[in-house]
Formats: structure tokens, sequence, C-alpha cells
């Protein structure tokens, strides 16, 4: 038990309070618009999609699991859970790792990424119309500096950051 007095918490401003409680607002209506967007064009729920895209811009359309996982702040076994929903599909298959015979690798076949070709322009028409067409350029910028200045700060030491670049 330390002896050092109690320190009152750093309460938040009624103005950081008020973007606070707007950007937690946002976000939610956002991940719903999108999730909502892609299950009526795409059959499919945001977090698939995210998973998609990933393995697309992974080389040969392979990523192992752990990192995808990692990737996509989701636990394995969600993770697991989606993989098995997207091979249902057709869209992904599971491959053992031949440098690591416990670990597995997700591929994106033909068929995901003819899903994810199909369903982009879909995604990429509800995030313009939810978010760019609505801000000025400077607003643009000044949401892209906020969100790398947030990220950089809630990465594990040392992780990449390639957007940021």
């Amino acid at each position: 038990m330390s002896n050092e007095p109690a320190t009152e918490p750093r309460w938040l401003t009624d103005e950081e309070q008020h973007a606070w409680q707007s950007y937690l607002h946002a976000t939610t209506l956002l991940e719903d618009h999108l999730d909502r967007q892609l299950q009526r064009d795409a059959g499919m729920p945001h977090i698939y999609y995210g998973l998609l895209v990933q393995l697309s811009r992974a080389p040969r359309r392979r990523m192992r699991m752990t990192e995808l996982a990692q990737n996509a702040k989701i636990t394995r076994s969600r993770l697991s859970h989606a993989v098995a929903r997207l091979e249902k599909n057709g869209w992904v298959r599971r491959e053992d790792c031949p440098s690591d015979k416990r670990g597995q690798n997700a591929h994106l076949t033909d068929e995901g990424m003819r899903v994810l070709e199909k369903a982009a322009p879909g995604h990429v028409a509800a995030v313009r119309a939810a978010i760019f067409d609505r801000l000025s350029p400077e607003q643009i910028s000044q949401l892209d500096e906020i969100c790398g200045v947030m990220a950089e700060g809630l990465q594990p030491q040392g992780a990449d950051l390639p957007w940021l670049r």
C-alpha cells in the first residue's frame, strides 16, 4: 500500500466531453452505416470485407492467421470463426504454413477476389458519402492528422503504421 495521496482524475472539460461524445456517436453511426451497406450489397459484414481487403493486399493474397488477427484487432477465436464463414462461401482457403507446421495461412481465393472487386465500388461510395463528401479539403487533412496522432499513440511500441508514411 502506497503512502502517496490519491490524485484526482483529470476529468474531461466540457469541450473535451462534447468532442468525445461526438466522436463516439459518429464512429458508431459510421460503423453501422458501412455494415448495413455491405450486408445489403455484398452479403457480408464490414469485418469480413476488411479481412478480404487485407488478404488482397498481402503478397500472393496470403497472410498468416495470427498476423491477420493482429491487423484486424480481433481475437484469434473471432478470426477463426470469420475465416470459417469466408471458407464456406469459397472466398478464403486455409493452408498450412510451409515455414511453421503449427501455423496456418489464410488465402484469398479467385472467387473471394471477384466478390471483393464487386463490393468495393459500393463500399467506397458509402465511405465517400458518409465522410469525404461532407468535409472540406482542410478538414480531410485535419482528420488524417488527428487519426494518425491517435493511432501512433495507441499502437504497440515498434508497430508498423504503413498508412502514416
